[in-house]
């Protein structure tokens, strides 16, 4: 069951399981389409018809396209946490190095299948400069996950050192996956390498 948007993002939190069921309709919808025609011409009306609901059922949660991508954002937000976490319960909590690989191996792992995630990650694509708060959102979930995980405070500190590393690596698997759907795999590896040269004197 896919958790509940951010309540920013709609218009009505859905209530009944019949609402919360068109509501999850109308995101899968929107994903498909963000595949298929790309942001620009994402339209209120296609997700309706993909979806099988009426136009005003869009219109009931949402007033325009960005806020749908935006609740869809949340959605990718949610579902990413909650797939490091799992992939963090198969490693030992010493091992920090295993750590940064589950996070960056689940969110490549998404880029690569997840419907709409290319485009619409964690963040709008339009306009430009709106990624800014989703990286500092992804960055505070990800600082709680590894903090819990390898007993750690998440201090000012940490929370700074995680932030510089999300936005490094936001802009380097960026460049990696311009090459292919499936990401520059010398790239991803230098990233990777990044990572752990970047976080060793934080965590190591």
């Amino acid at each position: 069951m896919h958790s509940v948007p951010h309540a920013k993002s709609l218009r009505r939190t859905p209530v009944q399981q019949r609402s919360a069921e068109r509501l999850t309709r109308i995101l899968d919808a929107c994903a498909e389409l963000l595949d298929e025609t790309g942001y620009e011409d994402l339209s209120t009306r296609a997700v309706a018809l993909r979806a099988g609901v009426p136009i005003g059922s869009v219109y009931r949660f949402f007033g325009n396209k960005r806020a749908m991508a935006d609740a869809l954002a949340h959605r990718n937000l949610d579902s990413y946490a909650q797939r490091v976490g799992a992939r963090l319960a198969a490693v030992p909590r010493t091992d920090w190095r295993g750590a940064i690989d589950a996070v960056l191996d689940e969110y490549i792992a998404m880029k690569r299948t997840v419907p709409g995630f290319a485009l619409v990650d964690f963040g709008v694509p339009a306009p430009a400069g709106s990624d800014a708060d989703a990286n500092h959102l992804v960055a505070g979930r990800l600082t709680d996950l590894i903090a819990a995980h390898l007993d750690r405070t998440p201090d000012g500190r940490l929370r700074r050192t995680v932030l510089v590393a999300v936005e490094a690596t936001d802009a380097l698997l960026q460049l990696a996956f311009r090459a292919g759907p499936s990401g520059d795999p010398e790239l991803i590896a230098e990233t990777r390498e990044l990572l752990h040269a970047y976080l060793a004197r934080t965590l190591g």
